[in-house]
């Protein structure tokens, strides 16, 4: 009689434990590597908060049944193989967040990438074309001539004595110096003298002030990525020194005391990029879906910084800003 009712209790628990087990089972935890040609990829960071938020709302949970392999070059190029082998073993997808990480992940790896990228993908060689990417590779990029054109454009708007413009980007990235090069053109067709001044370490900032106080320019434009990124808080120092007003390509140089931006809106970049990379988890090829481009551009303006030059803009153009800093 006891044999019988110790069946009859395992017996019954069956389903219970079943259904435990499947639900586990259920659950495979993901790891998506990221990896930054810049600074370390803290969780406050806005490239991890995007991309959480975008993971999330697709149904994964962050540090559950999604892990995400951080790894950063903190502006030194020459790291980014050793980082790339490393997250080859870790992750089954890497996301980056530049056009010099996503090169060497594709140099060096078959491992699917999403590029999170300010450069032209298909001018730089990374894709074949924005509809069919090929190998490896797929993400979401800017119109980078476009988006310089509009970029001065505003920057006439509020300053429109303008005419002489600085611009400081990495000489020694492929990406950026096309960026530089699309600008220079934006800018010559609506009539500014450029005065060019390539960086290839930190270094040469120094030179670049130096060049900028011998030969005063009207205003600054900086192109960015990991190099001129870890160095902004010196180009917003010259400026300051300088009385010269600024122009940034992203939102969060403005919150870090930049001046001014017009760019795309990351959180949508972000957004677009986690579901890229849910597709590619899913079984798509990154070959078969199309480099995407932003939709939304956003103007941010730094009002304390503008008062501490001295500086006035017309009050359209606070209104018309979509973030303002105080």
């Amino acid at each position: 009689m006891i044999l019988r009712r110790s069946v009859i209790l395992a017996l019954g628990a069956m389903p219970l434990l079943s259904r435990e087990v499947f639900s586990q089972a259920a659950v495979k935890v993901r790891r998506v590597g990221l990896l930054s040609s810049g600074a370390p990829l803290t969780d406050t960071n806005d490239v991890v908060v995007g991309l959480s938020a975008g993971f999330s709302k697709r149904g994964y949970v962050i540090g559950s049944s999604l892990l995400f392999q951080r790894r950063a070059a903190e502006g030194v190029p020459d790291r980014l193989p050793g980082l790339v082998d490393d997250l080859k073993s870790e992750a089954e997808l890497i996301i980056t967040n530049s056009y010099a990480a996503a090169h060497v992940v594709k140099d060096r790896s078959n491992i699917p990438v999403v590029a999170i990228t300010g450069a032209d993908p298909v001018a730089t060689g990374l894709i074949d074309s924005l509809a069919h990417p090929g190998g490896n590779i797929t993400g979401v990029g800017e119109v980078a001539a476009d988006l310089s054109a509009k970029r001065l454009e505003v920057f006439k708007d509020a300053f429109p004595n303008l005419r002489k413009i600085a611009m400081l980007w990495n000489a020694d990235d492929l990406g950026m110096t096309l960026r530089f090069k699309s600008a220079e053109g934006a800018a010559r067709t609506l009539g500014f003298e450029i005065q060019p001044l390539g960086v290839r370490e930190p270094e040469d900032f120094a030179a670049a002030f130096d060049a900028m106080a011998r030969d005063r320019p009207d205003a600054i434009l900086m192109v960015t990525d990991a190099l001129t990124s870890l160095n902004r808080k010196r180009v917003f120092e010259f400026a300051a020194q300088q009385k010269l007003p600024a122009i940034y390509e992203y939102a969060f140089l403005v919150r870090d005391g930049g001046l001014m931006s017009y760019g795309p809106d990351m959180d949508e970049v972000y957004d677009r990029a986690a579901d890229l990379a849910v597709r590619i988890l899913k079984g798509a090829r990154p070959a078969d879906l199309p480099f995407e481009q932003p939709t939304r551009f956003r103007l941010a303006i730094n009002k304390k910084t503008l008062e501490a030059l001295g500086l006035t803009i017309p009050g359209a153009m606070l209104m018309r800003a979509d973030e303002v800093v105080d």
